[in-house]
């Protein structure tokens, strides 16, 4: 196809699935038909935007070394798994995991000790706040110095990337059960754990999830920066700032791929979790 037909095809697609997106919003289904078409409007969407991509590069004949065609990166992705699947397990099984665990852990169990402390509250919170206005550029460095070029310090930056988002919204949320709930908990002469495990944990939920889905980003891209500052021959971030050098772009996006998608599995891997444990909640039976 020549560059013109490239342009045409792509900005034709784009204009069908925009009327086709716009009939399937406005049409009134129920049902499972109605979930059927909540995955195939951003699925097609999403399609979308790679047609129009690969249509203008080659439209346009954009230079691959500045920005390849989704199909060259597809075949990059599809010829380096091998190599691909390394990163994956060095940068997303071990340092995101592990630190993701920690940091979410710690973090909670720290809120639960500021909510039963008070006077934590006044001393720890700015501080908190403080390290978390820390930029990650300034803490990989020194991390990957004291615990060396392996991933347990990039697990070590993932633990302080989500430590203080989940302790301020639990935080937040332990203080979220209406005062009526309270004064009936009293009532009912619960002790500060019953009335915790009962009434406030269930309450705080969904700012509980709200920080896990925030976190389960937040992981992968400090593992990921942190990987720029050390890291043995392998890594999602060792492989984009690798290839980046050499100028093998479709590389760096394959691998920018394969992050993306991680990423987005986990965070939707949480919202599936939160659907079903905070069910009761306004936000999720309008849904």
């Amino acid at each position: 196809m020549s560059a013109t037909g490239w342009t045409i095809f792509a900005i034709m697609f784009w204009l069908v699935a925009w009327g086709l997106n716009q009939w399937l919003v406005a049409h009134p289904f129920r049902g499972v038909a109605r979930r059927i078409v909540d995955l195939l409007v951003p699925t097609l969407f999403g399609v979308t935007l790679l047609v129009l991509w690969e249509g203008l590069v080659r439209g346009f004949s954009v230079p691959f070394v500045i920005l390849p065609p989704p199909s060259a990166i597809w075949e990059r992705l599809v010829s380096s798994l091998p190599v691909l699947w390394a990163d994956f397990q060095q940068t997303y099984l071990k340092a995101v995991i592990v630190g993701y665990a920690l940091g979410c852990g710690l973090g909670f169990t720290t809120a639960i000790a500021v909510d039963r402390v008070p006077f934590l509250k006044r001393g720890l919170l700015p501080i908190g706040n403080f390290v978390a206005a820390l930029p990650i550029i300034g803490i990989a460095p020194i991390l990957v110095m004291w615990l060396g070029f392996d991933w347990p310090s990039k697990a070590a930056v993932v633990v302080v990337m989500t430590f203080f988002p989940m302790l301020v919204n639990t935080v937040t949320g332990l203080g979220a059960a209406d005062a009526m709930q309270k004064d009936l908990m009293r009532t009912y002469a619960s002790s500060y754990w019953q009335a915790l495990l009962k009434l406030r944990l269930p309450a705080a939920m969904p700012f509980i999830f709200n920080a896990l889905k925030i976190n389960s980003t937040l992981a992968l891209i400090g593992a990921i920066v942190a990987e720029f500052f050390g890291t043995p021959t392998v890594g999602m971030g060792f492989r984009i700032s690798t290839e980046v050098g050499r100028m093998n772009i479709d590389m760096v996006w394959a691998s920018i791929a394969v992050a993306a998608l991680a990423g987005s599995m986990s965070y939707g891997l949480i919202a599936l979790i939160e659907r079903k444990v905070t069910f009761w909640h306004p936000s999720i039976r309008r849904g």
